[in-house]
């Protein structure tokens, strides 16, 4: 390989890091809450409110069963309305925090449920009001599923990352969507494919280092 393929590479890793990076970020501002508010309405929750509760889970559901490629292209409009633009890494963001964020607030949801219903009623015993429940009850204990939710959904952008490069989302998909494909460089294509595993890799052995340190039932 030259030099400006070394050069392109690093490039797209970089790309490939931002888009996901920073979707999983933006996706966890907006999925975050918005799993502590499923959590709070729905029927087991602190405060169940049905009505809020079908209507956010309406609009989980809706967003979650549309393939991401083809979410990728109907938001085409409206992230050229964000950006400015359709393609490029920043405009790959967009599509990916919509994609992330119902999928973060199920996970959130789901690792709010798994805690123990005995130690939110302790709290409650004590006084404690909802908010206080949730900050410094639910989170807490929930926080190793938390962090696997985040790893599991890092990985998952990475995923959907690369494969915004068959639309010229940028990154080591694009690279491998215009070398690999439209010009049947092979080594190109296998390099990519490696970066994604080893990326993919890194982030799975991270989490799961610091899931494991951040759970107190092994201790």
């Amino acid at each position: 390989m030259n030099e400006e393929v070394i050069s392109m590479i690093i490039k797209g890793i970089g790309e490939t890091l931002y888009m996901t990076l920073g979707s999983v970020i933006i996706g966890y501002v907006i999925g975050l809450p918005l799993g502590i508010l499923l959590y709070v309405t729905g029927d087991k929750g602190l405060r169940p409110v049905a009505p809020v509760y079908r209507v956010l889970d309406f609009i989980c559901n809706i967003i979650r069963s549309i393939p991401f490629l083809i979410l990728l292209i109907l938001l085409i409009p409206f992230t050229r309305m964000i950006v400015g633009q359709s393609y490029g890494s920043t405009a790959t963001i967009v599509p990916l925090v919509v994609c992330a964020a119902p999928y973060i607030a199920r996970v959130v949801e789901s690792s709010l449920t798994e805690v123990d219903a005995g130690v939110i009623e302790a709290a409650k015993s004590m006084g404690a009001s909802n908010i206080q429940v949730i900050t410094k009850v639910l989170l807490v204990e929930a926080r190793t599923s938390l962090i696997t939710g985040f790893t599991i959904t890092t990985g998952l952008l990475l995923g959907y990352s690369a494969m915004s490069g068959t639309v010229g989302g940028g990154g080591l998909g694009d690279i491998a969507v215009r070398y690999g494909y439209y010009r049947w460089q092979a080594d190109i294509m296998i390099i990519t494919v490696i970066l994604l595993i080893v990326i993919f890799q890194i982030i799975q052995n991270l989490g799961t280092w610091v899931a494991a340190r951040s759970d107190h039932r092994k201790r």
